[in-house]
Order: C-alpha cells, then structure tokens, then sequence
C-alpha cells in the first residue's frame, strides 16, 4: 500500500491504460476499501480515505468525464486534501437513506453534524475537524449527506490507536444523531496504517 501525503500528475495513467485495466483497478481498490468502512447508527456510513482511494476517484472522475491534461490539476486539487497525511485520518461520510421525503426531513434535522464526529480511543476523545472546502450544512440548517471529517491525532494517541486489540469507538454526538460504533480489528488494523 503506498503512503504518500499527496497525488501528483506522474500517479495518473493515462486515460487508454487505466480504461484497459479498469476493472482490475476497481477490484483492487475495492478490497481496499472492505475494512475502511464503518456503519454508525442507521443512517450514516464512514468510509476512511487513503492514497489509493484518492486515486481512483481521481482516476474514475477522468475516466468519465475525459477531461484530459487541464481536469488532472482540478482533480488532484479537490482530492488531495482528502489524503491522510501523517498523525490524521481522513473519512467521507454520507448520510444513505433511500427514501427522498424521509432522507430530506432527516438531513433537515441534521444541520452542524460534521462538527460532531469524533473518535475515542484509550479514553481520549478525538474531534473530527470538517474540510473547510465550503459549508456542508446549508443557511437554512440543513446538513449535506456528504460530509468530509479530518481526525488529528496526537502521536500518543496514534500509538495508542495502532496498539493491536485497542479499543477503539467512533461516533457522532449531534443532539439529532447521537450514535457510535466499536471498530473491528480488521478496521483499526488498516487505519492503522496511515500514520506514518
């Protein structure tokens, strides 16, 4: 697994290569992604970013919309800040509900949840800070169902973290959503590997 702080253009195939592995490319990343997944309560889903799901968004955001050479530096621009880098993780959450009249009256209730994800561990609290790209809870209070959560962590609390069996929790404390989830072993064991 590569660990790198940041994509850069030398990590992009070019459209022809990456379109002729794709599916080989997708299969990788997906068993990547199987112990980055987290359920927290019946609505949300954190998925924890890495290098390597960096670059396939980037790759796939390519793929389709072919924008060639000038999209690489938007692409790159947009989901490098979402590469862990050093003493952090770094999670996409949504908010998956499938019903439209059910999922708008929730995320109505939901303003100001990405100021609420933390996580805990060997009895510290870790506050997950929102990516600061724009507001993802609108002036009318209503929160997107697609939040972007950095997680600082100190170097005790990143030893701490990586210790094997270590109990880990992660969760969201909003007033409307207040719900957590013990991480598996499987789950501590691949974030794990992000701290460098």
């Amino acid at each position: 697994m590569t660990h790198r702080p940041e994509l850069t253009p030398a990590d992009i195939l070019p459209w022809t290569e990456y379109a002729r592995d794709r599916a080989e490319h997708r299969r990788r990343i997906t068993a990547i992604k199987r112990h980055r997944r987290i359920e927290v309560g019946p609505y949300v889903t954190f998925y924890f970013e890495s290098f390597e799901t960096m670059w396939l968004q980037v790759q796939e955001m390519l793929h389709i919309e072919k924008g060639g050479a000038e999209q690489i530096v938007d692409e790159l621009a947009a989901y490098n800040p979402l590469v862990p880098k050093g003493r952090e993780l770094v999670a996409t959450f949504m908010i998956e509900i499938d019903d439209p009249l059910r999922r708008a009256r929730v995320l109505a209730q939901l303003g100001g949840v990405e100021e609420t994800a933390f996580i805990e561990v060997a009895g510290e609290r870790i506050l997950g800070k929102p990516e600061a790209d724009q507001d993802r809870t609108s002036a009318e209070g209503k929160a997107s169902s697609v939040q972007f959560v950095h997680f600082h962590f100190t170097d005790a609390q990143a030893k701490a973290f990586s210790e094997p069996n270590g109990r880990v929790i992660i969760g969201l404390s909003h007033p409307a959503y207040n719900h957590m989830a013990v991480m598996s072993e499987a789950t501590r064991l691949a974030l794990a590997g992000d701290f460098r």
